[in-house]
């Protein structure tokens, strides 16, 4: 797929010529890592991370410790060197594990190494920060994000509470270095994130096949997100589910052609769940061998799925609170 037909076909999905451009830009600013898996640029940070990043829920969910450490290592040595993780990814079993790993060997300054807060408001948010960098075996975060924005008051919360507050504050002590946002429910609730006079370095999202057709993040965002020079991590790429991921369980689509699918987008780096060896080696065979998917093959790829997709069936995350984590299901008050 040459540059002009890869321009064309972002300014179709994504409705004007400046953002069709600013993805093209991004796919442009691809290089190969010293592995052979390619990095590109996180937005306004202008960090280089792999196209990969590996997923902090599903490391945690390893049945030994010792094999979660060896994942990882391997993870490093192969070339993934974006690591994601959360405050309470297994009540903090994941950063623990992670941070134990990354204490190794100078394993931590391979790694640009993100986590999330899972809180609002000032204090808890400072807590949460700690207990991270605890955990982590740290004295700062690469990039720290705001968890779940999946609740129509969250992004005011994030500014009225006072958590946006604690970030800065952490920024300036040197404890964080680069402020973000994820979210999996509705691109209203990122746009509305967006919207504010914060200048986010870093939004995630989830994107997917299924996702150009419902609730898209990748039309209504990602374009906002471009314009904004904010770095899009992307997730979701299986629609999550069973361990081998809802969308190749239940449609046909195979992981290789839904990980090409999202890498194929303008995003920095697509959050990948690798729980064994086996998956490690999949993964990095993909990015090692990544070449932007053409776009004939695309739009076929969307049509294959679009009946599916249009109704949201293989994407609960966005219509119930299945998917919404306990801690903040507690914070406002539902049931967990």
């Amino acid at each position: 797929m040459n540059s002009k037909s890869r321009r064309e076909f972002f300014e179709l999905v994504f409705g004007s010529a400046l953002a069709a451009s600013l993805a093209e830009n991004v796919l442009a600013q691809t290089s190969a890592g010293a592995t052979g898996i390619p990095t590109r640029v996180l937005g306004r940070t202008k960090e280089r991370v792999s196209i990969l990043c590996l997923g902090g829920w599903h490391i945690g969910s390893v049945k030994e410790k010792g094999e979660a450490v060896r994942i990882m290592h391997a993870a490093i040595e192969e070339g993934i060197t974006f690591f994601d993780n959360a405050w309470d990814y297994h009540d903090g079993r994941s950063e623990e594990w992670m941070g134990d790993a990354l204490a190794m060997e100078g394993k931590r300054k391979k790694v640009f190494l993100m986590t999330k807060n899972c809180e609002r408001d000032y204090s808890g948010s400072m807590k949460c920060l700690e207990n991270s960098l605890r955990r982590l075996k740290t004295d700062h975060l690469d990039l720290w994000q705001f968890h779940e924005m999946v609740y129509d008051s969250d992004p005011d919360w994030v500014i009225e509470k006072g958590g946006l507050k604690a970030a800065l504050e952490a920024q300036k002590a040197g404890k964080v270095r680069y402020i973000g946002f994820t979210g999996h429910k509705d691109p209203r609730i990122h746009l509305k994130m967006l919207s504010k006079e914060h200048p986010w370095d870093t939004a995630q999202m989830p994107i997917n096949v299924m996702d150009a057709h419902y609730r898209s993040f990748q039309k209504d965002v990602v374009p906002v997100c471009l314009k904004k020079d904010v770095g899009i991590i992307g997730m979701k790429s299986l629609a999550g589910g069973s361990p081998r991921g809802r969308i190749p369980t239940a449609t046909g689509v195979t992981a290789q052609e839904c990980i090409r699918y999202a890498l194929s987008l303008p995003i920095a780096s697509l959050v990948v769940g690798i729980n064994c060896v086996e998956d490690l080696k999949q993964d990095v065979e993909i990015a090692r061998g990544f070449k932007p998917m053409p776009d004939g093959e695309r739009t076929a790829l969307l049509e294959r799925v679009r009946e599916e997709a249009e109704d949201g069936r293989h994407e609960l995350f966005k219509s119930t609170q299945t998917f919404d984590g306990p801690h903040h299901r507690r914070q406002h008050g539902f049931a967990v």
